[in-house]
């Protein structure tokens, strides 16, 4: 499996020289007068100086077309012998990486919760400013400050060392 691994990369390192290559080798058209005449002569001009170009250029299109089929034969060898290795996954692996994914939600939930309580703080002293303005807003505007408060919940996170919850605290 690692030899396939080393041919590929061999052939992607093969394919970019040979990209680099073809770019180098890439003519720019110098049109000296836009005229249909001018043109047509400007392209044959092109043509005959860069004969060898072309050939060249021509060669290394079949060379990529060519390295790309074995990539991808390559490719699929390699998917196909990876799917025939045994699972190595065991079960105290499988506990040992749920164990460290647990250790990691827990900081993420005590996160959660920590903002959730800042929030929830912030609510209630927005909460109390709309309630000194809102008498007074109302004389003013004819309408409420702020509204909505009886709907406002944040977000918790409980564990019951099993199944860890996530349900919305109202403010």
């Amino acid at each position: 499996m690692e030899q396939i691994q080393t041919e590929i990369n061999a052939i992607r390192t093969q394919i970019d020289v040979l990209d680099k290559e073809r770019s180098n080798l890439s003519v720019e058209l110098d049109i000296i007068d836009a005229s249909p005449e001018g043109i047509v002569n400007a392209y044959r001009r092109r043509a005959s100086e860069n004969i060898e170009n072309a050939a060249q250029i021509k060669g290394i299109d079949d060379a990529l077309a060519a390295l790309k089929v074995i990539l991808e034969e390559k490719q699929s060898q390699l998917k196909h012998l990876i799917s025939l290795e045994p699972q190595t996954s065991s079960i105290e692996q499988i506990e040992d990486q749920i164990e460290i994914t647990k250790k990691q939600a827990k900081v993420h939930a005590e996160r959660v919760n920590s903002l959730a309580e800042e929030l929830k703080q912030e609510v209630r002293l927005l909460k109390s400013c709309a309630d000194k303005i809102s008498p007074l807003y109302w004389r003013i505007y004819y309408k409420p400050f702020i509204t909505g408060f009886k709907s406002i919940s944040v977000p918790h996170v409980r564990s019951d060392r099993e199944v860890w919850k996530i349900f919305n605290h109202t403010v």
